[in-house]
């Protein structure tokens, strides 16, 4: 797999949660094997991680395993849709939604799924256009820390009560962003959280929804 640093921002000076950015777009492959599958995927200009695979989402595809008895998964704050688009090639009997702010995140995930042949079980979406009852085995996230600590705690306990009973959560949390902080604050609400794994200043976290 390979990884590049990068800050959390798109590569325009815009902020990887704007709604539609302003920034022409440009289109910029971007090669990675995840869990034994070369992904060859289209990045592009406005959406987070233009051109490389971020470190942390790195860290989180490299220390935790693919979810192989997971049958819905959601991707929360999908950017161009390589945490899904993994999940969606190595398990084939997954179904994978991808919610993302970013409408042109949403383009290129979608082409990427179309592009790798998952088309049929990927869908990247507006985080409104999900249906009501849609529940989740699992969610997998880069969450967008940089929304603030409020809107980022809203944004999680909009999420983590659609996991089913015992279903979990996987994410990926810069050490100094808040990684430990915020798996107690998820724990005092309910949802026992786990160190992972710890790597070039990442934290992973497993968080567990209680039956």
């Amino acid at each position: 797999m390979t990884d590049a640093a990068g800050d959390d921002d798109s590569d325009d000076g815009e902020h990887y949660f704007t709604a539609d950015p302003t920034a022409p777009f440009r289109r910029v492959p971007v090669s990675t094997n995840v869990w034994g599958h070369w992904l060859e995927l289209t990045t592009g200009s406005g959406v987070f991680a233009q051109g490389r695979l971020d470190v942390g989402t790195g860290v989180l595809l490299r220390e935790a395993a693919p979810p192989e008895q997971a049958r819905s998964v959601l991707d929360l704050g999908c950017g161009y849709g390589v945490i899904g688009l993994a999940i969606a090639v190595a398990v084939p009997g997954c179904r994978v939604t991808a919610v993302d702010v970013n409408r042109r995140a949403l383009v290129l995930a979608n082409e990427n799924a179309a592009q790798l042949g998952v088309a049929d079980r990927f869908t990247g979406c507006l985080p409104e256009d999900v249906p009501g009852d849609a529940s989740y085995d699992q969610i997998w996230s880069n969450p967008p820390i940089r929304i603030g600590k409020d809107a980022l705690h809203e944004l999680l306990l909009r999420w983590l009560p659609r996991l089913e009973p015992e279903g979990t959560a996987t994410m990926v949390v810069g050490k100094n962003l808040g990684a430990d902080s915020l798996a107690r604050w998820l724990a005092e609400r309910g949802y026992p959280t786990e160190r992972l794994a710890s790597a070039k200043g990442f934290r992973v976290l497993h968080t567990r929804r209680e039956a």
